[in-house]
């Protein structure tokens, strides 16, 4: 780290942390107040049904969102929607989503992003799909896109395996082992959604697709999706 860098940037290999990458952290950080810890985009019914068991298979289950699934095409959606025509990919994502239960996860966490953006900024906030509200809010930051992809899939991941942690259940280390072990493919996820073309948007996820269907079929649930 850099003694000599200018007050309020801390120098880092040669990069910078700014006041805009820590936004982009608060903003896509697990912890920012918007309910994601209550959507499991299907993972519940993978776990229940026995899919998805083990670090192993959680791990294999997150790659694959990220690389072919959600996770991918809600990256695709962040990058155009942080340069393009918000409104016309609010209804893109809507009509991606592959189940009800999809399709209000992306509303209700989206109206609480924009709440959360409106209240930090005090400037109205459109109600959209979350990962159109996020490349929204993202538009005036001055980062690359693929660093605030790279965030988002991080905190994308890093709430997944919190549900593989707490349902299948894992322990604390072997989750974070999880997760440390996902940064390749988060890094390079992220790269290749920085520069894919809206057309690009596709998804081979069949399984989590399905269930993310069959969820609302559970009798118990600790998870809205």
């Amino acid at each position: 780290m850099a003694l000599d860098a200018p007050l309020g940037i801390v120098m880092i290999r040669g990069g910078m942390i700014t006041p805009d990458y820590l936004r982009a952290v608060q903003y896509l950080s697990p912890a920012f107040p918007i309910g994601g810890f209550a959507y499991s985009q299907g993972l519940e019914m993978a776990i229940s049904t026995g899919l998805v068991t083990d670090p192993t298979s959680l791990q294999d289950w997150i790659a694959s969102q990220i690389q072919h699934g959600s996770g991918r095409a809600d990256a695709i959606l962040i990058a155009h929607a942080r340069r393009g025509d918000c409104d016309e990919l609010a209804q893109l994502a809507y009509a991606l989503a592959p189940s009800l239960e999809r399709d209000l996860e992306m509303r209700e966490m989206g109206r609480a992003f924009g709440a959360q953006i409106s209240g930090l900024t005090g400037a109205d906030f459109p109600a959209l799909p979350l990962p159109v509200a996020i490349g929204h809010a993202t538009q005036g930051l001055n980062l690359p896109t693929a660093d605030i992809l790279a965030l988002f899939l991080q905190g994308f991941a890093a709430q997944m395996v919190s549900v593989g942690v707490r349902f299948i259940p894992l322990g604390q280390s072997a989750g974070q082992a999880v997760l440390a072990d996902l940064a390749p493919v988060i890094f390079a996820a992220a790269q290749q959604a920085s520069r894919a073309e809206i057309g690009e948007i596709s998804s081979s996820t069949i399984g989590a697709d399905m269930a993310s269907m069959t969820h609302e079929t559970l009798e118990v649930r600790i998870y809205r999706t």
